[in-house]
């Protein structure tokens, strides 16, 4: 059976000395969670896709303007003359102008910009981009040396709209905007020739535009999922910020608790001890009628009375201390080599008056030939008296308490009390393993306790490298074994040879 352990959580979580680094944390998280919620068409959505398309646009401010330059120098070439030129220039001017406006919205803060008139003027300048478009798909070569100078025209536009369809996917109907009024130019330049080789790259760009527009949609989408991972990303790091500030408050919480709490018994362990070793001394004296008899046997009652009750605050005190330093790790251990089972066996003759008085048998079954554990020997003893204490104390007149040392299967040893007491309840376990934990028999039954003796128990094992095991069932009784690892069981020296010892002696 696993070591089971009770885990407590500190429940102060928030620093109420510090309400600016809350309120901070719970406005971003809350800005996150909103940003997670919204949906394509609010204000958020859209300021973040206009900044998306400001960012893609200055990225990729070159590509166009080398296309068109490249055209333009394609064109002189081919001996367009200067309408070309002019062309360019134009188009050049235009993509200039996308370019500031992508620019101002970049350097705009995102709660600041206006998403409606933003849109509005980008769609404005990808429509003048597209009047240069126009142009140049009304553009004609009567003179010129290139053949087919309408496929040329075709292929062009055909490169100039797939790169738009990429880098304005994220300006919804920015292709529309675009090349409608080009392709609608082209088409019906290409008209009036009658040719066929025209008339097929016509509905090609036909054919191509709405099939681009398909893709830039899908871009779109990949935008928003783009935008969601981001504000999922934002909504992780505020959870992470949230939790970490958690942690600190709380390891500021418990280092606070654990320092006031270790000065509070520093200062209150020697002002409770002193006035209670005198109570229990004069009321021990007058119990015993040292200095003389008392008339009134019920002052004598009283004194015991007293006496009994000072003995169990003095070991509730003792008790608390002990905890306290194991938790804190002060608990000095002075380890040195015992035998397990002259300890127990001590123990058990300690506790036997004690047994007896309620009628209980305590029987010892113990391994004869164990080696020597490296442990300290307070500890040791204290974890077989609290044993043997809560064994008695549950166990009904007339039962019996089974006390046995020996080997454990991975070499090391172990201490095992059983008894046939009432048991408890399976749920009830991490209760009686926690500080101050008592099960609902411990609670109706008549002896005092602290819920201090199990938690003891697994601190000093603990500290000992070893385990501690709980299983009981109700109406079968309780079995409590604390196991010691094999580190800490020493190894038998060989004996020394006859004429060893001989030579030593000389």
């Amino acid at each position: 059976m696993p070591l089971l352990r009770s885990d407590t959580a500190d429940k102060f979580i928030v620093d109420r000395r510090k309400p600016h680094r809350n309120s901070d944390v719970a406005r971003a998280v809350r800005k996150t969670r909103d940003r997670l919620s919204q949906q394509a068409g609010s204000l958020d959505f859209d300021r973040d896709l206009l900044k998306l398309h400001a960012r893609t646009m200055l990225v990729s401010a070159a590509a166009m303007p080398l296309l068109v330059l490249a055209v333009a120098a394609v064109g002189r070439f081919a001996g367009l003359g200067n309408n070309v030129t002019l062309w360019a220039f134009f188009t050049l001017l235009c993509y200039t102008i996308v370019a500031f406006m992508a620019r101002r919205v970049e350097k705009t803060e995102a709660a600041e910009l206006e998403p409606v008139q933003a849109r509005r003027d980008f769609l404005i300048g990808h429509s003048l981009c597209g009047l240069g478009w126009a142009w140049f798909a009304w553009l004609g070569c009567d003179t010129c040396q290139v053949d087919q100078f309408h496929v040329v025209k075709a292929v062009v536009l055909l490169v100039a709209m797939a790169t738009t369809a990429v880098m304005a996917s994220s300006l919804g109907g920015a292709l529309i905007a675009t090349f409608a009024v080009p392709v609608a130019v082209y088409a019906y330049a290409v008209a009036r020739l009658w040719m066929p080789i025209e008339f097929i790259m016509a509905a090609l760009l036909i054919v191509a535009l709405p099939f681009l527009g398909y893709v830039a949609r899908n871009l779109n989408r990949a935008s928003w999922m783009l935008l969601s991972f981001r504000s999922e990303k934002d909504a992780l790091i505020a959870e992470v910020e949230t939790a970490k500030s958690m942690s600190d408050e709380a390891r500021r919480r418990a280092e606070d608790a654990n320092l006031a709490k270790s000065r509070f018994l520093a200062s209150m362990s020697h002002e409770l001890r002193t006035p209670l070793n005198a109570i229990l001394g004069f009321s021990e004296v007058m119990a015993n009628e040292v200095l003389g008899p008392m008339n009134n046997p019920t002052y004598r009652d009283y004194a015991h009375d007293v006496h009994e009750s000072g003995q169990h605050l003095l070991d509730l005190i003792n008790e608390i201390l002990d905890l306290s330093r194991i938790e804190a790790g002060r608990y000095q251990l002075n380890e040195e080599p015992v035998t397990l089972v002259a300890i127990v066996e001590d123990c058990c003759h300690m506790m036997e008056l004690k047994a007896r008085n309620k009628d209980i048998r305590v029987a010892q079954e113990f391994e004869t030939t164990l080696p020597r554990l490296y442990a300290d020997e307070r500890a040791v003893r204290q974890i077989a008296l609290n044993l043997l204490s809560n064994a008695i104390k549950f166990t009904p007149s007339g039962g019996e308490v089974r006390v046995r040392v020996g080997w454990t299967a991975g070499g090391g040893q172990y201490i095992s009390v059983k008894d046939n007491g009432p048991g408890i309840p399976e749920e009830e376990i991490p209760v009686v393993l926690s500080a101050f934990g008592q099960g609902s028999i411990a609670i109706k039954s008549a002896e005092q306790g602290t819920g201090l003796g199990l938690p003891i128990v697994q601190g000093l094992l603990a500290m000992h490298g070893g385990e501690f095991e709980l299983h009981s069932k109700l109406r079968e009784g309780t079995e409590a074994i604390a196991i010691f690892p094999l580190s800490r069981v020493m190894e038998e020296l060989p004996a020394l040879p006859t004429q060893a010892v001989a030579a030593r002696r000389r």
